[in-house]
């Protein structure tokens, strides 16, 4: 018996094999039984291969193919078969290869024409173990070892007895015969299997180094969580039914991988704390909060605590503990709030706050949702007495305290609403107990100066926000242990946020520490060693396990000047007072009143927020005299605004009357704008005035509209739209005339889109006539286009963006009688569809698949033509229902910065086969109705009575049904994608299509140098 031993050479020589390995025996050699490996019958060869590993193995992954096909066994057990030799095989055989001897052997089959088989097994070991560990010169290296099909094999061509086990005596056999190497043909690059982006491709700040740990295999699924628990082991989940896994670090690097038990998956929320494993996920009971107590190195049966309303990836999320020794939960925006939240929750009393009503979203997303929006619940770890902490943010996926016990969070953005007024960046929050966020659906989301919500801390811009923590437990210098972590999932960027004390809150200042493209960043952990653990993947994407350090020169702390440290004593002193405001929450006290009267008029917004809500926790009865007769502007309006919000329709009389004594001439920008929030609350709130008041702020503020500040005309059109001031339209219509962004346009747009008095018809040609208008050199705020700098792309409305303004307009013309709609016929557009022109002539050419097109990958890197892929965009129909740049559909995902998200090979997996990855955002609903048939499409509306959904993504239309009528529902495993929709493409137009594809339309992109 011939031998290959692993894990026991000394270190020199290990070394040497590895870096040898490069030029030699890591190429995989096509085999036979000798050099005529052609054949006019059926040929059957047996072969095989021993070799010997002394050591736990981290992973075992084998890749195998033959021509025509052929069955591959290790240790005599069956692990994966050949076919095709276009399909090769990829399967993880870590559990089939043992410590000690070991064999891997093929049946390998040849009708006709070509024959061979090759093979590749990877062998990762623990870094720094056994006697390698001793040579410094291999510190840090990954120990992947690699056996391959090359001459040191042997075949027989007859089958005996126990051919393909350890004890087999192949002395008979004879040596193979090499035919060609990988990548030789007729075969070609074969093999193709998935690996995570390199450490070497990933950009990191000066003095800071990563390493790529572990690539996910085959079995482990493509990971979105992670945990670590008391012995530094890390704990990840999959986004599929893959299991747990655990991992074990010694020195920085991986030694030890293990499966874990508790049947939850699909968790996007992990913490080991008390000796529980909490996982937010689906388990035996369905989607919720679960705990599985230790027992050992393994966990008890999981309990479920907390049912959740919804999965995916706008339901629930991250679980933390708090200072307080409390579960904090954070919900996306589809997340019912729980019918059992305590009545003291530091958040409560929301609402819509919409003065006209809002529009959803253009394309239906989080239509028929309302306030609170997303947020973060506190709960025992039992789950019982629930609090709702603080809400209305867009999707949070996780949150992290700092040193001081303050919460932060990093919330995402609608991109479908880029190029409108309501687009809100993703975003630092300051999440504080009873916070609003003002995130509303559609285009209702609040602008940041509400004086009713709190501000974001910072704005980043575009991106897809995961996991975030504090580098508090790291050892990386102070500057960077302070700062506070976030990961950038569309983008693969990791952030680092430093916070400076102002005031009850903090100013922040970003610095992109790395970035790598693709990088799936989605969770991560300071580990043991205070490094920096993270992980990739998420919708299917390849998964990695990587490690940040920082290595530079030490930083020197810049001392605190004397000012510097006076603001930071100061801030400390207003955070305190906010806190002992924060726990008046919840309490009903008489003397609570006189106790936060005076914070009501701070010049810290997040002071009088606190005091604020402290006191809507009162009997209205016990403040609302004091507030009618308070003369402090700033202390009156945020009175009045509790009032607004809690005082029933008796009260309203008497505030706008007390609000009246603060004429906007005498009033501060920010605080005028806090009177007409006032104002507007009152309205929505405590309803329409009765006409004497009416006609009372009509007087103070029609004189007022328009003002020289876009902030203030927001607010007073809003109001005297309502009011319906008799020149309201006459002067909105002109501000969208001279409105210089198009960001402001669309917010007089969408305001007037419903408004029924007030108009003369040429006021109505000139706002129709405003939907028709070139936007190709429209301007935009600078800090819009830096966002999309920073990310390396051109500027491009969002998704919705078209639909938006397709529906503003319906709406108006609905409300035109027929004689208006005849005289402005010439402005009302027909309902020939505005889809560009596809060519559905098209020949077929080949119904492809994966195998045929991943060995000639490279292909969509070199020598690529723009104008062809661009064409081959059209011709594939993907403009249809993808928005790139600013043109196509709005029903897929906006592809424009696909590259950033996606390699090259899930570019091209998600085009062949679309339904093996479906993101939630645009994924039908199977309904089953009560006579039998079965309705899918995308789900866009959903009330008390009826269900509206899209049935045709490629033509979108609505269908309305009763929810009387349906039986069931459920999730559809069809994409709306049609597979097949490149069959009618050479191989060459794919290629084009995949450069044009990641080049996000830019003709500078390096596929198209000649």
């Amino acid at each position: 018996m011939r031998n290959f031993e692993l894990g026991r050479w000394p270190a020199v020589i290990c070394l040497a094999l590895l870096l040898t390995a490069k030029a030699h025996a890591q190429t995989p050699r096509w085999l036979w039984s000798s050099h005529t490996n052609t054949s006019t019958q059926t040929d059957v060869r047996f072969f095989r291969k021993t070799f010997t590993v002394r050591q736990h193995l981290l992973q075992a992954v084998l890749e195998a193919d033959a021509d025509d096909k052929a069955e591959f066994f290790i240790n005599g057990k069956s692990v994966c078969s050949v076919d095709d030799w276009k399909k090769s095989a990829f399967v993880d055989v870590s559990k089939d290869i043992v410590e000690g001897e070991n064999v891997i052997a093929a049946r390998c089959v040849n009708a006709e024409g070509s024959a061979g088989l090759i093979a590749r097994l990877k062998m990762t070991i623990p870094s720094g173990s056994g006697d390698t560990k001793k040579n410094s010169a291999e510190a840090g290296l990954r120990k992947v070892n690699t056996l391959v099909t090359d001459t040191t094999w042997f075949f027989s061509d007859h089958e005996s007895p126990n051919w393909n086990k350890v004890e087999f005596d192949d002395d008979s056999w004879k040596r193979a015969v090499s035919v060609a190497k990988l990548g030789d043909e007729p075969w070609g690059q074969i093999f193709n299997a998935p690996e995570a982006t390199s450490a070497q491709s990933i950009g990191v700040e000066p003095g800071f180094k990563v390493e790529l740990l572990h690539s996910a295999g085959p079995s482990e699924g493509s990971w979105i969580d992670m945990t670590i628990d008391p012995k530094g082991r890390l704990i990840i989940s999959p986004q599929g039914s893959e299991g747990l896994l655990r991992m074990t670090l010694a020195d920085g690097q991986l030694t030890k991988i293990e499966r874990l038990t508790p049947p939850v998956g699909e968790n996007m929320g992990m913490l080991y704390a008390d000796n529980y494993l909490f996982l937010d996920g689906k388990g035996p009971k369905g989607w919720g909060i679960y705990r599985a107590r230790a027992v050992g190195e393994t966990f008890a049966a999981p309990e479920m605590i907390r049912p959740m309303s919804t999965d995916g990836e706008h339901g629930s999320h991250a679980i933390i503990m708090g200072p307080d020794h409390k579960l904090y939960i954070v919900c996306g925006n589809f997340v019912k709030v729980p019918d059992d939240i305590l009545p003291t929750s530091p958040h409560r009393n929301f609402a819509d706050d919409q003065l006209l009503p809002a529009a959803d979203d253009g394309n239906g997303f989080g239509a028929g949702l309302h306030a609170p929006g997303g947020f973060v619940m506190r709960m025992d770890e039992d789950g019982r007495n629930c609090e709702l902490f603080a809400a209305g943010t867009r999707n949070t996926y996780d949150v992290a305290f700092n040193a001081e016990g303050e919460l932060f969070g990093f919330d995402s953005d609608m991109e479908w609403d880029w190029g409108t007024a309501w687009y809100r960046p993703t975003r630092v929050n300051h999440w504080v107990p009873g916070g609003d966020y003002g995130f509303r659906e559609g285009t209702g989301k609040f602008p940041p100066y509400y004086e009713d919500t709190l501000p974001g801390n910072l704005n980043i811009g575009l991106g897809s926000p995961t996991g975030v923590m504090f580098g508090t437990k790291s050892k990386f210098p102070k500057f960077y242990r302070d700062a506070f972590f976030m990961e950038d999932w569309a983008y693969g960027r990791l952030f680092a946020v430093h916070l400076t004390p102002e005031g009850a809150t903090y100013d922040a200042t970003v610095e992109t520490v790395l970035r790598g493209i693709p990088l799936n960043l989605t969770a991560l952990e300071f580990g043991a060693d205070g490094a920096l653990y993270f992980t990739t993947g998420g919708r299917g994407t390849e998964s990695g396990l990587y490690r940040l350090t920082y290595t530079g020169p030490p930083l020197k702390e810049p001392r605190k000047t004397r000012d510097e440290k006076a603001n930071e004593a100061q801030a400390q002193a207003a955070r305190r007072l906010r806190r002992d405001l924060e726990k008046f929450y919840g309490k009903r006290d008489p003397r609570i009143v006189s106790a936060v009267w005076s914070s009501l008029g701070s010049d810290d917004r997040w002071i009088r927020y606190a005091a604020r809500i402290a006191l809507e926790f009162q009997d209205v009865a016990w403040w609302k005299n004091r507030a009618f007769s308070e003369t402090d502007p700033d202390t009156a309006l945020t009175a009045l605004m509790a009032l607004a919000r809690c005082g029933g329709k008796e009260t309203q009389r008497d505030l706008l009357l007390a609000i009246k004594k603060f004429p906007l001439s005498g009033l501060s920008q920010e605080q005028k704008l806090i009177k007409l929030r006032v104002i507007m609350l009152s309205f929505a709130r405590q309803g329409r005035p009765d006409d004497d008041l009416a006609q009372l702020v009509l007087g103070r503020l029609d004189p007022l509209y328009p003002s020289g500040s876009y902030e203030m005309n927001r607010e007073l059109c809003e109001i005297l739209l309502y009011l319906q001031a008799p020149d309201a339209v006459a002067k909105t219509v002109a501000l969208l005339d001279k409105a210089p962004t198009q960001e402001e346009q669309t917010y007089y747009a969408m305001r007037l889109r419903n408004i029924t008095n007030g108009w003369t018809m040429d006021l109505r040609k000139d706002y129709l006539g405003w939907f028709d208008k070139n936007r190709d050199h429209v301007q935009h705020p600078r800090d819009i286009l830096q966002y999309f700098k920073d990310v390396d792309r051109e500027y491009s409305d969002g998704a919705s963006f078209p639909n938006f303004l397709k529906n503003f307009r319906k709406d108006a013309i609905a409300t035109l009688n027929a004689d208006e709609r005849e005289e402005l016929a010439a402005f009302i557009p027909k309902e020939a569809s505005a889809e560009p022109a596809v060519d559905v002539n098209r020949k077929f050419v080949k119904d492809w698949q994966m195998e045929d097109l991943l060995p000639d990958i490279a292909q969509a890197k070199t020598n690529r033509s723009f104008s062809k892929g661009k064409t081959a965009f059209t011709a594939g129909q993907c403009i249809l229902c993808h928005r790139f740049g600013n043109s196509g559909g709005a029903v897929g995902p906006e592809l424009a910065a696909v590259s950033s998200r996606l390699a090259t090979r899930d570019i091209l997996e998600s085009i062949l086969e679309p339904s093996k990855v479906i993101s939630e955002q645009y994924q039908n609903m199977s309904f089953i109705m009560n006579d039998g048939d079965m309705v899918v499409g995308r789900l866009l509306e959903e009330n008390a009575d009826d269900i509206t959904i899209m049935t045709d993504s490629m033509h979108p239309n609505k269908e309305k049904f009763r929810k009387a009528d349906i039986v069931s529902r459920k999730p559809s495993k069809i994409s709306p994608m049609p597979q097949g929709l490149v069959n009618s493409m050479t191989e060459d137009e794919i290629w084009d299509l995949i450069a044009y594809l990641e080049s996000g339309g830019k003709k500078s992109y390096a596929a198209y140098k000649k």
